[in-house]
């Protein structure tokens, strides 16, 4: 198929037009990134936002895998002489792998099968003569021939059937009336493995499982396919058996004598072939949809963190808790630099806790500590109550800091070359306290997976995952912009158009030179070329720059515009960034022109008005309930102030501080049907929730937002 094919394809799939798939099609072959493209070439693309241009650049490649699946068998039926005209253009027409696939079965090499051997036995033509139910000149005698080792008529027959069955099997229409009652009718039901019940109790909800396949929430069969994976489960992905071999009855019976071989061929070829072939494709469609449902969870809960509200460039004091090691203690300053770090110990009583207190009181006058992050993990609860305990300036914030994933990171390789000289519990408070300060310049640090706010990441497609999780980081990191003279390598990885290479490089050049003092100078770093400072200079931000566009997401390519609209109003750029009157008697209109439209002045104009705006929320500090520490402490009816942790297709999980989430199902997400909980809740947000049960034994803590 042709690219013009392939795009109105994708037009189609994606209900947008032609021209715009084409366009944007073209500007991702010419090394545009997907932040580039949504935001600085709305025009081109016809106000593409960033999800469809990702899913267009998605759907180019995965048409260019299937061209690749295309070419390879091509060429081979090419190579053993099997390519006819018919042939080849069945698979030129093919516009999915299926049924390239499907075309090219019957043509596969493959092991040695009982069809083939029955053929080399000479039972082809009785195979024909049962298969057409042209019987009359059939001599079944005549087959029977002891040095093929067919010694009887139903070693002839069996055989006949052998390659009946596979005619079957490789039948292009057969296969797809089948297939559509896979897909439409398939049972999904999953069994116990009963030398594993015991071991396997974490699945005992699928233990005897029984529901529509079509209809499984992906949660649901991720989970069941774990179990199977593990041994626990058998699960089956099948329709009636009545209603298979029904449907081909209604294609292959035949009258005559030897219609009963034919019945028994057609239960032959579905039990033995069709069947698990077709039951082997839909459990991979199953999967493949549940990954992308689980991804996309995960994306839009890794999306929430990301953008979690900045507390800003305030002196930070953190704290990694624990209770037989006690808690690190770091200052950071305004940038994130460590100042001081030691150890205390406020959960050990006595002389030790009187220490950290002091410790503690001191280090906040020394460093002029603002605000006080602690690690919400082990201790965390504990260690709050003493700090509050201690009874600050009241003007000191101090406030418990999501700390998954921060020993991953005290471990890695960046915390290594930021802090050589420091064990990973020092590395560990820093990060606890630079999440504070900004969670997205902090968390680009990790492995998005380590952040841990997935649903079954662990049984999805890696390699789609880290593709769908890199997406993610990729659209916080350049919709919030980066400030290119403070910000560290993993940032500026995640800038459009740059890329580790190119962020170290930026780095060392501003450490050769000093601080970039304007856009134009980031030409000068070395293999940034053309093309890859088109694609990041929008994105990156300078402080303080000569030109105050410089600092704002207003393109270079554009900043002539911005000069021509100030001296039509007879004033500089920075009166017209700082005159809303001077900008709203701008006429945008009168500066259109074949590469500028009114979207893109539109969002020159916003940029004006807010340079370099942060899209964030303003940052809301937060609290859980006082004398609510523990799951012993909670009681059926009462109301607590929470934090959603993570979002799942079936409800929310809730930190109300007792070291246990609690969960709030779908059915008790609001007063109304709920089809997406991403509807209502968000990872991260802060809310109230009433507690419905509490089962001590299997420390499940049952939530609702509903009324009552």
């Amino acid at each position: 198929m042709t690219s013009s094919q392939h795009y109105t394809r994708i037009s189609a799939a994606l209900q947008i037009s032609t021209p715009q798939v084409t366009a944007t099609a073209e500007l991702l072959a010419g090394g545009a990134t997907v932040p580039f493209i949504s935001r600085y070439r709305k025009e081109t693309t016809g106000l593409l936002d960033e999800i469809q241009v990702a899913a267009i650049r998605d759907l180019v490649a995965k048409f260019a895998e299937l061209d690749r699946r295309r070419q390879a068998i091509l060429e081979s039926l090419s190579e053993r002489n099997l390519l006819s005209e018919k042939l080849k253009d069945s698979l030129e027409k093919a516009d999915n792998v299926i049924s390239l696939e499907d075309i090219y079965l019957p043509f596969k090499q493959k092991r040695k099968t009982r069809a083939l051997m029955a053929k080399e036995r000479g039972l082809e033509p009785l195979a024909r003569a049962i298969f057409t139910g042209v019987e009359s000149n059939v001599d079944i005698s005549s087959f029977i021939t002891p040095d093929m080792e067919i010694s009887s008529q139903e070693d002839a027959y069996t055989g006949a059937r052998d390659i009946i069955a596979e005619w079957m099997s490789e039948d292009l229409t057969t296969r797809s009336h089948l297939r559509k009652l896979f897909r439409e009718k398939a049972i999904l039901s999953s069994t116990v493995v009963k030398k594993n019940r015991e071991s396997g109790a974490k699945f005992r909800d699928y233990f005897e499982w029984q529901e529509e396949a079509r209809k499984a929430p992906g949660h649901r069969i991720l989970a069941m396919f774990r179990g199977e994976s593990e041994k626990i489960l058998r699960v089956s992905l099948k329709p009636s058996e009545e209603l298979a071999l029904a449907l081909l009855r209604s294609r292959y019976s035949k009258q005559g004598k030897l219609s009963q071989q034919m019945t028994l061929a057609m239960e032959e070829s579905y039990k033995r072939l069709l069947g698990p072939s077709l039951e082997k494709e839909l459990h991979r469609e199953l999967k493949e949809k549940a990954d992308q449902e689980a991804i996309q969870v995960f994306g839009g809960n890794l999306r929430e963190l990301l953008l979690a509200p900045a507390l800003g460039q305030k002196r930070v004091m953190a704290l990694d808790p624990g209770f037989r090691t006690g808690a690190k203690l770091v200052c950071l300053d305004e940038q994130g630099k460590l100042l001081h770090f030691s150890a205390i110990y406020p959960t050990h009583g006595g002389k030790k806790e009187q220490e950290a207190g002091e410790i503690i009181r001191t280090q906040c006058q020394k460093q002029g500590i603002q605000a006080i992050a602690i690690g919400n993990g082990t201790a965390g609860r504990e260690t709050e109550q003493f700090v509050h305990s201690l009874h600050l300036k009241d003007d000191i914030l101090i406030t418990l800091v999501n700390e998954s994933g921060a020993s991953i990171y005290s471990a890695s390789d960046v915390a290594r070359r930021e802090f050589p000289d420091h064990d990973i519990t020092v590395r560990g408070a820093v990060s606890i306290g630079r999440r504070l300060q900004d969670p997205l310049a902090e968390l680009v640090k990790l492995d998005p997976k380590s952040i841990g706010v997935g649903q079954y990441q662990h049984d999805v497609n890696q390699t789609e995952l880290k593709n769908g999780l890199e997406d993610v980081v990729v659209s916080c990191v350049n919709s919030v912009g980066v400030e290119v003279n403070s910000a560290s390598r993993e940032l500026l990885t995640y800038v459009s158009g740059l890329g580790p290479v190119l962020a170290d490089n930026i780095i060392a050049y501003r450490n050769e030179h000093g601080p970039f003092l304007d856009r134009k100078d980031l030409k000068h770093v070395p293999r940034l070329g053309a093309k890859a400072y088109e694609q990041c200079a929008g994105f990156l931000r300078i402080h303080g720059a000569k030109n105050p566009l410089d600092d704002s997401a207003v393109h270079p390519e554009q900043y002539k515009t911005v000069a021509k609209i100030a001296s039509d109003l007879s004033c500089n750029i920075a009166d017209l960034m700082s005159s809303k009157k001077r900008r709203d008697s701008i006429n945008l209109k009168r500066y259109i022109s074949d590469t500028l439209g009114l979207a893109t002045l539109h969002d020159i104009l916003e940029e004006l008005a807010k340079p370099g705006r942060d899209p964030r929320e303003d940052f809301v500090s937060f609290a859980f309930a006082k004398n609510v520490n523990t799951i012993d402490d909670l009681i059926a009816e009462m109301k607590l102030p929470g934090i959603v942790t993570n979002v799942t297709r079936f409800g929310a999980f809730v930190d109300i501080g007792v070291h246990q989430d609690g969960l709030i199902h779908i059915s008790q997400l609001a007063d109304r049907f709920v089809r997406d909980p991403a509807e209502v809740v968000k990872a991260g947000q802060q809310l109230t929730v009433r507690v419905l049960e509490v089962d001590k034994e299997r420390r499940r803590i049952a939530l609702s937002l509903r009324e009552l």
